[in-house]
């Protein structure tokens, strides 16, 4: 059933099925296949209890909150502010692409969004500087993963949910790593413009003025950022009041900007419907996936495979990374989480892992599948707002910060504590 399984996964993927049909054909094809009584029977039950959580009612906040942000012109001011801090460092803008993306992560909750944003805004300044196409545009893709692990990330709330682990925990999890892994990605940036100096463009330096200036771009996003995240840790509120204020406090910003239109309202809610269907409908689907799996005893088959591989549990582990890694190259990172998380978590938990440390593990290993074709939708997001060029230049530039991601895995496997220290406090 696993090579069954596994095999019509890919093969419908490959057909570009959408993601929720291919879960739920999957889920009927077990029914029909590994099931001794009729499953089908449960789908109404399980759509229901899949959808009736109060805790998913964050996702579309979450989804509106960097909406308001992104259309109302907030991120273009932001990029100018923090250009004047970085631009004096090897590599100039690439950092600026960096530190906007780190920034617009803990607002947005979205890879793709959060690389959109930052590529419209950063590319036409590559080729009036002189900076290099191809680490530049790679710069910016790395940069946009950061959506989905720096909170509020809407990945890591779809993996408690599906889990059951704390969402705050989760949260608080993706800190320390999210904001390590943006240091990986510098420093990488400005290893390989020292080593070769055409691909940084010029170094500029900005007056202390313009840097005090341009901090009252920056700072609203601080405030914003702390009080979602401190409400949550606070006790003040969850995770789905918090986003309910987000939104609010992101609406303020974007009014005090004179950005807030009706134009960019009706925008950003329509935005906000279709990637809230598109993910709701492809939780529904696994959950139905999962039920009919867990029925028809695939975890107990995948765990005596493993066992009888005869593997210690971190090359088990090792194992699953690696597998993590390969089907990031096919398949789409909220697909992938999905679909993968019934069969894997049970498993990790089993040899002794924490599930928190795993799912921001599994977050990493996501990530990087957003830069690695021909999948990787950062690629493609990036591309399109270069408006020329070939897009295999896209994919060699965001090499080197796929090394970084690889790097930050090997780390958190090593060192564990980078993702649990704050949780356990």
């Amino acid at each position: 059933m696993i090579f069954s399984v596994g095999g019509a996964l890919l093969g419908l993927l490959a057909l570009s099925v959408p993601v929720g049909v291919v879960l739920f054909l999957l889920g009927l094809g077990v029914d029909a296949f590994f099931s001794s009584f009729p499953l089908i029977r449960g789908l109404g039950q399980v759509v229901w209890s899949s959808s009736d959580s109060g805790l998913l009612i964050a996702i579309p906040f979450f989804v509106l909150l960097g909406e308001f942000l992104v259309r109302a012109g907030i991120a273009e001011r932001t990029y100018r502010a923090l250009d004047n801090w970085f631009s004096w460092l090897p590599g100039g803008l690439i950092h600026a692409n960096i530190a906007t993306a780190t920034m617009f992560s803990a607002t947005s909750g979205s890879s793709v969004a959060t690389a959109a944003t930052v590529a419209t805004v950063a590319m036409p300044q590559a080729e009036k500087l002189g900076y290099d196409q191809r680490l530049f545009a790679g710069s910016i893709a790395a940069g946009g993963t950061l959506g989905i692990m720096i909170p509020p990330s809407i990945n890591l709330i779809v993996y408690g949910f599906l889990t059951e682990t704390s969402i705050p925990r989760l949260f608080l999890a993706g800190l320390v790593p999210g904001v390590s892994l943006a240091l990986f990605f510098m420093v990488m940036s400005a290893i390989l413009c020292k080593w070769r100096p055409s691909l940084g463009g010029p170094t500029r330096s900005a007056s202390w003025g313009e840097r005090i200036h341009g901090l009252r771009h920056i700072v609203p996003l601080f405030i914003l950022f702390g009080v979602v995240i401190g409400s949550i840790y606070g006790g003040w509120a969850t995770p789905t009041e918090s986003a309910a204020i987000g939104v609010a406090i992101s609406a303020i910003i974007a009014l005090a900007n004179r950005g807030l239109t009706i134009p960019v309202i009706i925008a950003s809610i329509v935005g906000t419907v279709r990637t809230t269907s598109m993910v709701m409908f492809v939780i529904v689907g696994a959950y139905f996936l999962n039920y009919t799996l867990a029925a028809a005893g695939l975890g107990r088959e995948l765990t005596n495979l493993l066992n009888n591989l005869g593997l210690g549990p971190y090359e088990t582990l090792w194992v699953i990374i690696a597998l993590y890694i390969v089907l990031g190259f096919f398949i789409e990172t909220m697909a992938l989480m999905i679909a993968t998380i019934p069969i894997m978590v049970p498993i990790v938990v089993a040899l002794g892992f924490d599930p928190v440390w795993f799912g921001i593990l599994m977050i990493v290993l996501v990530e990087m599948a957003l830069i690695t074709p021909p999948v990787g939708l950062n690629l493609y997001v990036v591309q399109a707002a270069r408006k020329g060029g070939k897009f295999t230049e896209v994919m060699v530039g965001a090499l080197p910060y796929v090394v970084a991601m690889f790097l930050m895995v090997v780390v958190l496997v090593l060192f564990p504590q980078l993702a649990l220290f704050l949780p356990n406090l």
